[in-house]
């Protein structure tokens, strides 16, 4: 499992080695809250081939984005990433600086 003390995470993807394999999963790490809104780059891209699903387990803050077809995971901790070569699944956990709920 690798972990990384970032505040969000875009998940993204591209085709794999064929239109009809399975793809490819980017990350973005990021430093600050709402990336898609700045120009800023990534402090680390991270790219898993073969992956079908990207599973976010116990993660709130979570936005898709239709726009550009991108989940975005703010106020972010710590991110726990776990990849399961066999089954094609990349799962993805942590902590996250919420605000209580009302």
């Amino acid at each position: 499992m690798e972990k990384f003390k970032i505040k969000s995470v875009v998940i993204s993807r591209k085709p794999g080695k064929d239109k009809d394999g399975l793809w490819t999963a980017f990350l973005g790490l990021f430093n600050d809250n709402n990336p898609h809104l700045t120009a800023k780059t990534p402090v680390k891209v991270l790219e898993y081939k073969e992956v079908e699903k990207v599973r976010l387990k116990e993660l709130r803050n979570v936005s898709y984005y239709l726009m550009g077809n991108d989940i975005v995971v703010n106020n972010m901790v710590e991110l726990n990433i776990d990849l399961d070569k066999k089954n094609h699944i990349l799962t993805l956990s942590g902590t996250q600086d919420l605000p209580e709920l009302d």
